[in-house]
């Protein structure tokens, strides 16, 4: 089974209408159960939920073969937590789905690292879906030295700056 989520703060239609038309298509190759947020879009192939507790939504993940979602930093964390392989399809400014296009920077930076799979539009799904059946993420590795060194840098640089503009 493949747990398609996009998270519960904005809805991703584009997402859930594009999953949902390659299952009624049979071109998944498995059961896709949704997880749809506040979305105006009811699939018509999949099961679905539109919001789940923390419990049944981290069961989902762990009885996932694999997931689709929006390239939000939550639901990466969890696919790389649970080692799951993971086809991101980033919310875009251009469709009025964010207000800036992080989750595009955030999708590329996660693939070029070998921790998912990225479609930057909704027709680039159905190829992608075929790699994410032999797809292994990378694990990610947390290097706490190096994310301590940036964190006091930017403490560094903040005061330096508050310094200059206080004189």
């Amino acid at each position: 089974m493949i747990f398609l989520t996009v998270g519960s703060t904005f809805p991703f239609d584009r997402l859930v209408r594009a999953v949902d038309d390659l299952a009624g298509m049979q071109r998944i190759g498995q059961d896709v159960v949704a997880q749809i947020g506040a979305g105006l879009y009811e699939p018509r192939h999949m099961k679905f939920d539109r919001f789940l507790a923390k419990p049944q939504y981290e069961k989902r993940v762990q009885e996932a073969t694999a997931l689709i979602a929006h390239a939000g930093a939550g639901t990466i964390e969890l696919a790389l937590a649970y080692r799951k392989p993971l086809l991101v399809l980033p919310r875009a400014r251009r469709f009025h789905e964010v207000v800036n296009d992080h989750q595009l920077a955030t999708a590329r930076k996660f693939e070029q690292l070998g921790h998912l799979l990225a479609a930057y539009d909704s027709e680039d799904i159905a190829s992608k879906v075929v790699e994410l059946a032999t797809f292994v993420p990378r694990p990610r590795t947390a290097d706490r030295e190096r994310m301590a060194r940036r964190i006091a840098d930017f403490i560094d640089q903040t005061q330096a700056e508050r310094k200059r503009s206080d004189r």
